[in-house]
């Protein structure tokens, strides 16, 4: 692959670390054995069978616990320390195709998984404010369909993949900010009215 899109795959596999790092590994690993993509020389330790199968057990665990309110959420901040090396990891080792460490695609696929872990982490904790488990479960299987068909489209179309995933993910960030920023002046105006009276 020329540089481009190696450092478009770089970008969009850290993307998608940030949501499902463990599901990200196991289907990039899985398709380079099965020879469905020829990933650099710095990716080949995703075939590897201890890590394909560590990240296989771990996709699974992972299914479940994401299923469950509030247990969702205390594995995203465990994993906060899983998702943001391994998005560094696959940026770093898909844009140095000879296997050295890149320290910018480091910091920028950091960079991209912790932006995509936060959108995601902190919408989990705004659905988990309601009672009802089905909001959970729908995030989750969409965060689901979102992995594999975002690890699909990266693999077959690397740039189109890293290019979806940055507008949907500061989209996401910036409305997120916006809604904090409207409930902050909401409950400074009522703190204000409260005073007044």
């Amino acid at each position: 692959m020329p540089e481009a899109p190696l450092f478009a795959l770089g970008l969009a596999l850290a993307c998608l670390a940030g949501v499902r790092a463990y599901l990200t590994v196991f289907g990039v690993g899985i398709a380079a054995l099965l020879g469905w993509v020829a990933l650099p020389a710095g990716m080949d330790v995703v075939t590897s069978p201890w890590v394909l199968g560590t990240a296989g057990a771990l996709a699974v665990v992972e299914f479940f616990a994401d299923k469950i309110p509030g247990v969702d959420s205390a594995w995203d901040l465990v994993n906060t320390l899983a998702r943001v090396p391994a998005g560094a990891f696959l940026a770093s080792a898909a844009f140095a195709p000879d296997g050295e460490w890149s320290v910018a695609a480091a910091a920028l696929g950091g960079a991209a998984a912790l932006s995509t872990h936060t959108l995601k982490s902190s919408t989990r904790v705004a659905i988990n404010a309601s009672p009802e488990p089905v909001s959970n479960w729908v995030a989750s299987g969409t965060e689901d369909a979102v992995a594999v068909g975002g690890l699909t489209l990266t693999l077959l179309a690397p740039v189109l993949a890293a290019a979806l995933l940055l507008v949907f993910t500061a989209g996401g960030l910036y409305l997120g900010w916006r809604l904090v920023r409207g409930f902050s002046k909401r409950q400074e105006n009522k703190t204000r009215t409260a005073s007044q009276v």
